[in-house]
């Protein structure tokens, strides 16, 4: 789950060499990248080894993300360890509702809609530490005490440790589309993960899923229309205009200009 590789790294970026200057210290085997910060495989061995809708990627974390994931994990951050049931308004510090985004990338979308409505709690989850520092760092130079960053597999998350209705709404941009047909298995929206998802979901909480991935766009479409717990918000039963609170991300205007079509899908929890 874990992002850091197994050998040795430096724990920041390589100094200027010169003469008399110092060599950077290097991170023994087995020592934590970030002693504050994210720990690299939250749930261990605790739970069975399923087939997983993610995949760590390895980068390099930046100074500045390092120095946010030390200084501000110990209070804006949550090891996802399945060891326990959370009290979201503790987390948080107050009773807003509390809407659940399941991998967020470097987090700047999930900033900016999290500025815009200060009224509402985001808990962001993934596994890529760059991306958790970068949103910690982003969260805190805005001001925004309504982000929580979680570190780990959502699924553990919604089934051993959120209370049943504990949701308001749940944000899915762009996961894996997992091309190949046979990793279609790997693919989060499944009707197995919207049956767990509902349990933790409010009526009338909102299901919001974005794809520039096409089959997959129809595949959500799908398995949401069939499952007896969603409903369209779309009156023809299709997909949605992008809504104006989901911000145009950089790599999505990327992949517009390279002609991707990107779909919106917006359900309710009956």
């Amino acid at each position: 789950m874990s992002d850091a590789l197994n050998t040795p790294e430096t724990l920041s970026e390589p100094a200027p060499r010169g003469p008399g200057a110092a060599l950077p210290r290097t991170r023994a085997k087995g020592e934590p990248r970030f002693p504050d910060g994210p720990r690299a495989d939250p749930a261990g061995s605790h739970f069975e080894r399923r087939i997983r809708s993610f995949q760590p990627r390895r980068s390099r974390v930046t100074p500045g993300q390092a120095e946010a994931l030390q200084r501000l994990w110990p209070t804006w951050g949550l090891d996802i360890d399945g060891q326990r049931v959370i009290d979201l308004a503790e987390l948080f510090g107050n009773d807003r509702p509390v809407v659940l985004e399941i991998g967020f990338g470097m987090g700047e979308a999930t900033a900016r809609m999290a500025a815009a409505d200060p009224g509402t709690n985001v808990l962001a989850v993934d596994v890529h530490t760059p991306g958790q520092g970068n949103l910690l760092g982003l969260a805190d130079r805005g001001g925004l005490d309504n982000v929580r960053v979680g570190n780990g597999d959502a699924i553990i998350l919604l089934r051993e440790m959120l209370r049943p209705d504990a949701l308001d709404g749940l944000r899915v941009y762009f996961p894996d589309p997992w091309p190949k047909k046979r990793h279609h298995k790997r693919r989060l929206i499944q009707p197995e993960f919207l049956t767990l998802a509902a349990t933790r979901l409010k009526s009338g909480a909102l299901v919001h899923c974005a794809t520039d991935w096409e089959p997959y766009a129809e595949q959500m479409l799908e398995v949401l229309t069939a499952h007896p717990d969603f409903e369209n918000t779309r009156a023809d039963g299709g997909f949605a205009p992008r809504p104006g609170f989901r911000p145009l991300t950089r790599f999505e205007g990327q992949g517009l200009d390279k002609g991707h079509v990107v779909n919106d899908l917006l359900f309710r929890r009956r």
